[in-house]
């Protein structure tokens, strides 16, 4: 069980984090700026919160009421940095053992887990000569080789790309599996978050937007900067029309809607992947348009290897901004630039209704 009720304040930010974590790994999804690593180290005892309380399982960390302030040796919190925050002039087995308190046991300890992290041979190395894998290797190490209660990843996969990233992603993951604490894993990257983390905080300006199941934050953010931390590319502001339909101002489209539009919802939001094609045997054997089907025309398109993504707007509107369509090559044959204008389905149950 993590406990966080904390404020701090700074020149035109302060911060205010208030959840509770009850056990695994938990993500806390911002942008940069948002808080996200000042909230990391308040819990590691790198800053001092100006007011608040700390709880990690039974042990009070810091609680400025009861004048309680553990210093970060006494916190038992591993904190993987950005950066990995290596000693430069140590070697791999010296940077490993400075996590290690019983100096008697150092060694020992210190061989034990450059064996489980695959760094037998690097022993001897600097940080300078050695990988970005290997680098986040030995940090890792060095973490777990001080026994933590709490690990704090802070942006930890940020600095690489591609096969490096996944594989590391995959290791990093193989560690958590064992590890019997609890995990705060803050990035900017949705895709880290969904992957490692069941439950999640979405942060903005030093404050909790939204709290919930990697499904809620995802199937059903509640407001519009929650929407574009997760990942969607269509949101236009929205006016409502009925109790299930809205008006998309930006796509001059109206929407019939699966939920009850209720009075405070300001934005309408559909992911550029749950756009639905319209068959030809669908064209042929509908007399009249499907709801939400629109002839739509083509703006631009950025094609990938495996993916096209398009630009278009509905064939005939005034639309102030582009609705965005990602389809995979190999699923649809029919998906391509020369097939528009073309009739596509916005389903109504995969549209995202927000507040401000």
């Amino acid at each position: 069980m993590i406990q966080i009720n904390i404020t701090k304040r700074f020149a035109g930010f302060c911060l205010h984090m208030d959840f509770e974590h009850e056990s695994g790994c938990l993500g806390i999804l911002g942008a940069s700026g948002s808080g996200k690593s000042m909230t990391l180290k308040c819990i590691a005892g790198i800053e001092k919160p100006d007011q608040g309380r700390i709880v990690v399982g039974d042990r009070v960390l810091f609680d400025s009421e009861k004048k309680i302030n553990l210093m970060p040796q006494q916190r038992r919190v591993g904190y993987l940095f950005q950066n990995y925050a290596l000693f430069p002039n140590m070697t791999v087995e010296e940077n490993i053992g400075v996590g290690i308190r019983d100096k008697k046991l150092r060694r020992q300890q210190a061989a034990a887990q450059i064996q489980r992290f695959q760094l037998t041979g690097l022993e001897k190395r600097y940080p300078g000569q050695l990988s970005g894998g290997q680098q986040q290797r030995v940090a890792l190490a060095r973490m777990m080789a001080n026994e933590p209660e709490l690990i704090l990843l802070d942006e930890p996969f940020s600095a690489l790309d591609g096969y490096l990233k996944e594989k590391l992603q995959h290791e990093m993951m193989e560690v958590l599996k064992d590890f019997p604490g609890d995990v705060l894993l803050v990035s900017h990257s949705r895709d880290d978050i969904y992957r490692f983390s069941p439950r999640v905080l979405a942060i903005d300006d030093g404050h909790v937007l939204q709290s919930g199941s990697i499904e809620d934050i995802f199937l059903s953010p509640l407001n519009y900067k929650v929407a574009r931390l997760t990942g969607c590319n269509n949101i236009s502001p929205a006016e409502k029309r009925g109790e299930y339909e809205v008006y998309a101002k930006e796509w001059d489209i109206t929407l019939k809607t699966s939920r009850p539009v209720t009075e405070d919802i300001r934005y309408v939001g559909l992911r550029s992947h749950d756009i639905r094609t319209v068959s030809e045997d669908e064209e042929q054997n509908q007399g009249t348009p499907g709801e939400n089907v629109f002839q739509m025309e083509l703006l631009d398109v950025v094609e990938s290897p495996f993916e096209y993504k398009y630009h278009m707007r509905a064939a005939g509107s005034s639309a102030a901004e582009s609705i965005w369509w990602k389809t995979y090559k190999n699923l649809d044959k029919h998906a391509v630039p020369e097939s528009f204008p073309r009739k596509l389905q916005i389903p109504k149950e995969k549209l995202l209704l927000l507040r401000e």
